[in-house]
Order: C-alpha cells, then structure tokens, then sequence
C-alpha cells in the first residue's frame, strides 16, 4: 500500500489506516474475537501500519480489546496513535484536559495497550475544552506541555490534536510554540460531501504539521446502511446524502466504495482512517483503496449534494 510521511515527524503511514473505535462497541456490539481478527487483517494481510484509538472509544474497551490484538504483532509492524482529554464510566462521557490527568491517561493506554511506548499521543476533540474552564488556552498552557514533556523523556515520539472543528485547531497551533503540534486529526471534513479541510492544507504544511483525515463515510452519511438515529447532520444534508446514496446504487458502485477512494486519493493528507471490527469489512475496504476511482461519479455525486456541501455540525 502506499505510504505517506506524517507532517516532519518520519512516521511514514498507509494511505488507508485502521481507526479502532468500533473496537469499543461504539456503534454496534462486537465479538471480541472477530474484532481482534481484524485488526490483524488490516496489519498483516493489507499492510496498514497505522492503528489510531482512544481510550475514550467504549470507555476504555477499545483500547483493551486492541491490545489483545496487539500482543500478536510485532512492535515494529505498526505506528499506534491514542489521545488524552476524552473518558468515561459507565456510559458516562467524561472530560479532563488537566496535566496530570494527561500524563497518566499516557501510562494507563500504555497498560491497556500492552506496550511501553506511544508513537503518536493526541489531545482528543479539543473543543469539549473549549466549553470547560481555561478554554482552549488550558490546552495551550497545560495539556501540550504535559504532552511535550513526555515527548522529551521519550515516552512517546510525537504530539497531535484532534477535533471536528478546523478553527479550533488553527487556533491551538496559533497559540503555541512552533513544533508543539505535530500533526492534526480532524473527521467529516474530507469527504465526498464537505472537503472543507482543503481550505487548511497550506496552513499545515507551512508549519510542518501533518494532516490526518478521518471518517470518510460521514458517519455513516455516506452509507447504504442508513443515517444512524443519533447522528447531527441536519435533515436537508441528510436527505441530499441519501438521494446520492441512491444514485450511486443506479450507477452499480456502492457509495461506501467511492467515498473511500476520494479520501485516499489526495497526496496532501498522510492517511485517512476508517473503522470496522469486521474482518471482511477491512479488507473489503483495503480492496476498494487500491482500485481507480471514479471521477464522473464524484463529480455526479456532489452535484446531487449541491448546496449542503460543506454543511457541517456541532460535535456531541
């Protein structure tokens, strides 16, 4: 598969990347054993070497269920990203960007995770901090530091942050010295129906930062499965996505297929992370990856989007 580098960092990454969120049951239940299956799907047979988690996803699961799959592979097979911010108990989401919470929130994934270094470490959806007290300034005076410092004590390699809102993290990096941020996570804004990110490659790459896009699905947006209930999108962008959905069934070319294809196919973002505990499902989207794509589609598919391209929401 070919590969990306990550900003300056040297992490050099599939174009196609294994988000482990479904690992924790966010969506739907899992069997464990298929889901630890997967993830060696997507490492050794299809040659994705970068894993991303939280331990937020399922409440700490996610982490532990892809540490039992980790145990299989060796180290130096993959790159493993997780964050710091985002937690919960009991299916109670929790919030916590203080500087010793982060720094054992490090040690804690490390344990769940079976390993005893982090490649990547990511202050997770900084905009939930945004809300909190010290704002998205405490991100800056308090939660990077703690991160840098593990950076200089080599207990991970490298720092990022992540969130749906673009703004937020120009924002941070704005705001911070020049090489705390490494690299951005950001989802829903490379897609077939919002490439806002776009607006943002220049400002990344003029700071070395590199560019990690997630969810080329939409969140399910773009699926013939359906809009989940709970997702934000609103209903015009909804109903636009789904008529696009349907076109793309006339057209024999599963939606899920064409979104894939165009979030991999710009050089400027390192990698583009999709999750699934279905083996099958991996390597189906691994397969579709690797095939040409469709430009007459895209260009069919946006304009059915039309003028809910770019519509966004407010994270939850």
């Amino acid at each position: 598969m070919k590969q990306n580098e990550i900003g300056k960092t040297g992490m050099k990454v599939s174009r196609l990347s294994f988000g482990a969120s479904s690992l924790g049951g966010v969506f739907r239940s899992i069997k464990e054993s298929e889901a630890v299956r997967a993830v060696h799907v997507a490492v050794e047979d299809c040659g994705m070497n970068f894993i991303d988690v939280s331990p937020y996803y399922g409440h700490y699961k996610a982490e532990t269920v892809l540490g039992k799959a980790l145990r299989e592979i060796p180290r130096e097979r993959y790159i493993l990203s997780t964050k710091v911010g985002r937690y919960g108990e009991n299916g109670v989401n929790t919030w916590d960007y203080s500087a010793k919470r982060v720094t054992d929130s490090v040690y804690e994934s490390m344990e769940r995770l079976g390993i005893d270094h982090i490649d990547l470490i990511n202050v997770h959806d900084i905009e939930f901090q945004a809300a909190l007290p010290g704002g998205l300034q405490k991100v800056c005076d308090e939660t990077l530091p703690a991160l840098v410092a593990l950076r200089e004590k080599g207990v991970v390699s490298h720092v990022g942050i992540t969130d749906l809102q673009l703004e937020n993290l120009k924002w941070v990096i704005d705001h911070v010295p020049e090489g705390t941020v490494e690299s951005v996570l950001n989802f829903c804004h490379y897609c077939l129906n919002d490439d806002k990110l776009a607006d943002y490659f220049d400002y990344f790459e003029e700071r070395g930062i590199g560019i990690i896009n997630a969810s080329p699905l939409s969140m399910g947006l773009l699926s013939q499965r359906g809009v989940p209930e709970w997702h934000p999108a609103p209903r015009p962008l909804v109903e636009a996505c789904r008529k696009a959905v349907e076109h793309c069934r006339v057209k024999g070319t599963p939606i899920e297929k064409l979104a894939v294809q165009f979030s991999v196919n710009n050089p400027r973002i390192a990698t583009t992370l999709f999750s699934s505990a279905n083996p099958d499902n991996v390597k189906r989207n691994w397969e579709w990856s690797e095939e040409p794509i469709d430009w007459q589609l895209v260009k069919e598919v946006q304009e059915i989007i039309g003028d809910q391209k770019r519509v966004s929401w407010a994270n939850s």
